[in-house]
């Protein structure tokens, strides 16, 4: 009986000396790291506008109010009719450009650069592409739009990619922005 009482002892002794030797490790807590936003290298000149802003056609001297369209490739401006002809071999577009909202009228004689095919839900056309040079938001520039009737739609000028790819971005909450 001794014995056992010994060896009880003993193992107790030992059990309670390995608990208070051991020490659990606690795993090491490490930051979380969240990735962070790219940060934007492209500026956009004209800043943030909206769906619907002022543009000049030059050298006209009242703006139209244009649709600003994302989905476009290509410009639009509304034209009540267009002749194609021939210069010195190749082909130009005239066309009269009228400003509903004044009345002021311009004729145009520009090259034909090329034509373009829009389809539509009804039907698909075929329209002339030119260079015009318009303002917008302060800036001149020069580019191409497609010429057509727009007489079915509420705005006469479409500005498309081709014009606000790098020079803005586009919020449609928003509407004349510019100036």
């Amino acid at each position: 009986m001794k014995i056992r009482k010994f060896l009880f002892l003993s193992i107790w002794l030992i059990l309670c000396t390995a608990c208070q030797n051991t020490q659990t490790q606690q795993p090491e807590v490490q930051p979380i790291s969240t990735p962070q936003a790219p940060k934007l290298s492209v500026k956009h000149p004209l800043g943030i506008i909206g769906a619907v802003e002022p543009v000049y056609i030059l050298p006209m001297k009242a703006s139209f109010q244009a649709r600003i369209d994302t989905g476009a490739e290509t410009s639009s401006v509304d034209v009540d009719d267009y002749h194609l002809f021939e210069r010195d071999g190749v082909k130009w577009v005239s066309f009269q450009i009228k400003n509903n909202k004044n009345g002021e009228t311009q004729t145009f004689e520009k090259k034909l650069k090329r034509r373009i095919a829009v389809r539509r839900i009804d039907e698909n056309e075929r329209r002339p592409v030119i260079m015009l040079n318009v303002k917008f938001g302060g800036k001149i520039i020069k580019a191409e739009f497609s010429i057509a009737k727009r007489e079915k739609f509420d705005y006469q000028v479409l500005i498309g990619r081709n014009i606000i790819t790098g020079l803005a971005v586009v919020d449609t909450s928003l509407a004349n922005t510019l100036r």
